[in-house]
């Protein structure tokens, strides 16, 4: 983690403030999965073209994300299936900030993700009046159908390329706690680009560079496919096995 930190000190900082002007809640998303060994060597080759938000000095940031989902896992059914015009629900709280938000995210046929969240005034995940009104308005979904599904604790690096015209999370350290048992991925970083519409990009420049392809899953249904018997993951299979290569690779 210092050689991280040393990298990340090396990028020019953004305030949470300035972020406003890249929120990117209407977006393309694109993914990309690496050991943590190669983290270090992609920062500094990043580093000419992008800033990272920087929270207090903080340059990294401790992020809990709770899933809801229907008892048979429709939602994840409904990704793993390649359905669109679908919706993960969940409650996100900023561990460093203690900010929790409710989120609703909804992935369009056309492939567009749309955010739509409401600020909490406490950290407690459970479905208010408030909140169930918030999901019934946003979705077709009841609050009385879902319960938590999954819980996903992990460390999120956040960059802003120098234009303000895309946003790039790095997530890893990631635990899961589903129930009442722990799992984790040591060795694993998810990368995700959002833009507001596919264009050039040096991060995914970066990654055809270093031979990464892009593969596209979910932190929650990477959780759910992997933890949880008798779901369906036929369409994940080989996604997961890659998963569990970088996993089990010993750090470099």
């Amino acid at each position: 983690m210092n050689a991280i930190s040393d990298s990340l000190k090396l990028f020019e900082p953004i305030c949470l403030s300035e972020m406003d002007k890249v929120r990117l809640l209407d977006r393309t998303d694109t993914k990309y999965i690496f050991h943590i060994g190669q983290l270090q060597d992609i920062l500094l080759q990043s580093q000419p073209k992008y800033k990272v938000l920087t929270i207090g000095g903080q340059q990294y940031g401790h992020y809990e994300t709770r899933y809801l989902d229907t008892p048979d896992y429709s939602l994840y059914t409904n990704h793993h299936n390649g359905r669109g015009n679908r919706y993960k629900i969940r409650f996100r709280t900023y561990v460093d900030s203690d900010q929790s938000f409710f989120e609703i995210k909804f992935k369009s046929n056309k492939g567009r993700t749309v955010k739509s969240r409401m600020k909490l005034n406490e950290s407690r995940c459970f479905l208010s009046e408030e909140i169930s009104g918030f999901l019934e308005n946003e979705t077709a979904l009841k609050a009385e159908s879902l319960n938590e599904a999954i819980q996903i604790n992990y460390n999120r690096i956040t960059l802003v390329n120098k234009s303000l015209t895309e946003r790039l999370t790095i997530d890893f350290d990631m635990t899961y706690q589903i129930n009442q048992e722990t799992h984790s991925f040591p060795n694993l970083v998810i990368a995700e680009v959002k833009q507001g519409k596919n264009g050039r990009s040096p991060f995914r420049s970066l990654m055809q560079d270093e031979h990464i392809q892009c593969l596209s899953i979910s932190k929650y249904c990477l959780g759910i496919a992997s933890f949880v018997p008798d779901v369906k993951t036929n369409s994940f299979k080989s996604k997961l096995l890659y998963v569990n290569k970088l996993s089990n690779l010993n750090a470099t």
